[in-house]
């Protein structure tokens, strides 16, 4: 019980994510902006400890345009009418995305601007490591399949629905062991891949159109990632 409770809760959070995501047009650009600020961040080779602080940042944006949200969600259902606290409460949930909005911009200005100015082009293919490449692929594809089972109406993001999840992850970590290793292990991440496949037919959880496609966001993604690296 304990266990379906901890992935009810995922699900919930989830759907809470992909419902801002889709309502909210400064949580898209908010979005948007820093899946970019990260790329440029590992093109540039920032060290990890400004890495982390990026990230960090990041969050805290996401985090405060989430609970502004959230406030302005709870205040419209108790509040019909205009009322001066109502309003309070919306404009102090907006100035808490704006101060961490421009303590986020000041930030990415002393990290990245510097070594912006002095990057050239040509280092760019040589800016992805293997590891970089493939934390990236699977964001990715995690992301990529969140967002189509938001659109195809599936209720459970963590279970069932289109496209299988876990096997697109699989075969996304399979692709990336194929570059970057012998072509015996990479036939082993291959069988591996297919066991998951086979295990979430299996237990009913996923038809096998859904594996399917699971496994082709996860191969194609990746590929298309590792190709234009090398």
């Amino acid at each position: 019980m304990r266990a379906k409770n901890i992935g009810a809760s995922f699900n919930y959070a989830i759907e809470g994510i992909i419902y801002a995501v889709k309502t909210q047009r400064n949580m898209k650009i908010h979005f948007l902006i820093g899946i970019l600020v990260l790329i440029l961040a590992i093109v540039l080779n920032v060290p990890r400890i400004e890495l982390l602080i990026l990230l960090l940042t990041i969050g805290l944006v996401l985090c405060a345009e989430m609970l502004n949200t959230a406030v302005e969600e709870v205040v419209n259902l108790f509040v019909t009418e205009y009322h001066p606290i109502a309003r309070n409460a919306k404009n102090v949930a907006a100035g808490a995305v704006l101060v961490s909005s421009v303590i986020a911009a000041g930030i990415g200005y002393f990290v990245l601007f510097e070594r912006l100015i002095q990057f050239e082009i040509r280092s760019l293919r040589d800016s992805f490591r293997p590891i970089d490449l493939t934390l990236i692929a699977v964001l990715v594809v995690i992301g990529l399949s969140i967002i189509i089972k938001s659109t195809t109406g599936s209720s459970d993001y963590l279970k069932g629905g289109m496209p299988s999840g876990h096997t697109a992850i699989a075969f996304s970590l399979a692709t990336a062991i194929m570059f970057c290793s012998s072509t015996f292990v990479a036939s082993l991440g291959f069988v591996l891949a297919l066991l998951v496949a086979h295990t979430r037919v299996q237990s009913s959880i996923h038809s096998v159109l859904e594996v399917i496609t699971g496994a082709f966001i996860g191969v194609l993604i990746t590929l298309i990632l590792f190709l234009l690296r090398f």
